[in-house]
């Protein structure tokens, strides 16, 4: 798929599953495992029909599971880095993984977008809108992204210097007078 393609925004919020290609990787995996196939193969059979995604003006969901249900909420303002992965077989069946990091403890991935055709685009669209968020317009309410964005009273522009201008004073006492006490100290 070329990078150049892209998908407007109403159908990348119209992905709820994944590709059927999926579900092939998941068999041709089990099938790796020899006669242990059944054993994987179950599990990966019900994510494949549980798993569902959410993509919205404000973040991306992933959910999955039967008996433990997990659910996964992302804003895009908590990405922080998105990286494609896809094996031999994976790229034979023209897919890939989208993992989506955040800023948590953890090395790995907060979230692993897989069974998707549109890998690429779906990547440039979280980056557009990861870079996005994090320098979005304020909302109402909210505070100002840039300096630019506030309105400024030439008084209270002149208040604050001032005020500024005193605090950084009361600093510099405070130093010289901390620096001095630590000479009297290391001479006594």
């Amino acid at each position: 798929m070329s990078t150049e393609t892209t998908l407007d925004e109403s159908a990348i919020f119209a992905i709820e599953r994944p590709a059927p290609n999926l579900f092939t990787y998941y068999l041709v995996s089990s099938l790796a495992l020899g006669p242990l196939f059944p054993i994987a193969l179950i599990p990966l059979y019900f994510r494949y029909h549980t798993l569902r995604y959410r993509f919205d003006e404000e973040g991306i969901s992933m959910r999955w599971g039967i008996l433990f249900r997990r659910e996964i909420n992302l804003t895009y303002a908590r990405i922080q880095d998105i990286h494609l992965r896809s094996n031999f077989v994976e790229r034979w069946l023209g897919l890939a993984r989208v993992e989506v990091q955040t800023a948590s403890g953890s090395s790995g991935a907060e979230l692993t977008l897989e069974g998707l055709l549109e890998f690429e685009v779906i990547r440039d669209y979280l980056y557009a809108r990861m870079r996005g968020a994090h320098g979005q317009a304020p909302r109402a309410g909210g505070v100002a992204s840039s300096p630019a964005d506030v309105a400024v009273d030439p008084a209270a522009a002149t208040e604050l210097a001032a005020t500024l201008r005193e605090v950084t004073a009361e600093l510099r006492a405070v130093r010289e007078a901390l620096e001095q006490r630590g000479s009297e100290q290391g001479r006594g």
